[in-house]
């Protein structure tokens, strides 16, 4: 599999690892089955993304999208961030190998489970501003 410098870039240098103790908001997605899973966490302030770490088990490609995902969010209002979709991740990454598509989504996914769990924790139920989303891999679908 050939993969953009991008992507090689993020996945030696990942941005944003790790955790946030004191998170506003936490997502998991993933699958054991497909072997890759993503944690999320935000740090967020009045609307604004004001930190982002992630920590994913997994491919390469995994760990490229969602560093390169928590990159695009970093400093941006929630509206924003759940403008990100996958396809944006795989351009920002140069492309990604067919085969590795899913991780794109996964990412996505990820950040969505995250801001959904800050609403909740907030006592507003996410689905009208976050929308439907999967938490499982196998769900995962490219349009």
């Amino acid at each position: 599999m050939i993969y953009s410098e991008k992507v090689m870039d993020h996945f030696a240098n990942p941005r944003n690892v790790g955790e946030i103790p004191d998170a506003d908001g936490v997502g998991e997605v993933g699958n054991a089955k497909c072997g890759d899973i993503m944690k999320m966490y935000l740090k967020i302030d009045n609307g604004i993304i004001t930190d982002v770490k992630f920590k994913t088990f997994g491919c390469g490609a995994a760990v490229a999208t969602s560093s390169m995902a928590t990159e695009l969010i970093k400093g941006k209002p929630i509206d924003e961030a759940l403008k990100l979709t996958n396809k944006a991740v795989i351009e920002a990454l140069d492309g990604l190998p067919a085969a590795k598509l899913h991780c794109s989504v996964l990412a996505e996914q990820a950040m969505k489970a995250a801001i959904a769990d800050y609403y909740r924790r907030n006592g507003v139920d996410p689905t009208p501003i976050v929308g439907e989303f999967s938490t499982d891999c196998q769900a995962c679908k490219i349009d």
